[in-house]
């Protein structure tokens, strides 16, 4: 990494016969999550219930939180967070491992996320991103981006958060790659905070390599293999934020951004 310096998702893969009790347990549980829960969540979050709140927040971002948790639980993962995510119109930027980033994100904090067009396309999570308020990019097409800049600004100004993935894509696990600068001129333009975020799998990282994608391995497969993967936790670090006038302009603001997240991911 740039990462934990310990040996990342080197341990022992788990034995068949463990592997094969935990989806014994798991896949009723994600049977409950989705034709149980999740009817109850389309009604709280349907066009009817938009305006209202429950404390300070919607009443549809407390569900969907809510229900993201839950997705988190089916897979085995303990959420532990680190530091506070901030309200109203914040620009947050996380390193990249899997799917499960999106989930694990909305455990915490609503935002509208940036993801790959192709998400759209995959079973039951691009459906929800699409009604978690996901920002979908074309990755390589100009006029996409442009839009998706135009899209990020209008919420960031509307005091809506977004959330970004600046490397662009998700990686062995093992590295946080280089952090794309033109994401971040949104945030500059709003004069909107960024907030890093740093994702970590496992104690100190340890299941970094074990939940991202393993090579040639697509969505479906790796959403079968986490489901059969030992309990583990799941680490979500809100970092100090960085304000635009602070900086001179989005590229000092990757490398700050990508700087911090390094920081926890080693810490």
């Amino acid at each position: 990494m740039n990462t934990p310096q310990t040996p990342v998702g080197v341990a022992a893969r788990p034995a068949p016969l463990a592997r094969a009790f935990r989806y014994l347990y798991r896949v009723p549980m994600l049977l409950w999550h989705l034709l149980v829960d999740l009817p109850i969540v389309l009604v709280l979050i349907s066009p009817l219930t938009r305006g209202m709140r429950l404390g300070d927040e919607r009443l549809d971002y407390r569900v969907i939180r809510a229900w993201s948790a839950g997705l988190m639980r089916v897979f085995g993962f303990r959420l532990r967070r680190i530091g506070t995510p901030l309200p109203g119109g914040t620009m947050f930027v996380a390193n990249h491992v899997s799917w499960i980033d999106i989930v694990a994100l909305h455990s915490q904090q609503m935002m509208g996320l940036v993801a790959k067009r192709e998400i759209q396309g995959w079973p039951l999570v691009g459906w929800l991103a699409g009604r978690a308020e996901t920002i979908f990019h074309a990755r390589g097409s100009t006029e996409s981006l442009g839009g998706v800049l135009q899209e990020m600004l209008a919420r960031l100004r509307e005091g809506r958060s977004v959330g970004v993935f600046p490397e662009g894509g998700t990686r062995n696990g093992g590295e946080v790659g280089p952090f794309h600068a033109r994401i971040f001129l949104a945030a500059v333009e709003a004069g909107a905070l960024v907030q890093p975020v740093a994702l970590r799998y496992g104690e100190k990282g340890a299941a970094q390599h074990v939940v991202a994608f393993a090579r040639r391995e697509g969505f479906l497969g790796n959403f079968i293999r986490l489901l059969g993967e030992p309990a583990r936790v799941a680490e979500i670090h809100f970092l100090a934020p960085i304000a635009p006038t602070e900086t001179e302009g989005r590229r000092r603001i990757a490398e700050l951004a990508r700087a911090r997240i390094l920081e926890a991911m080693n810490g």
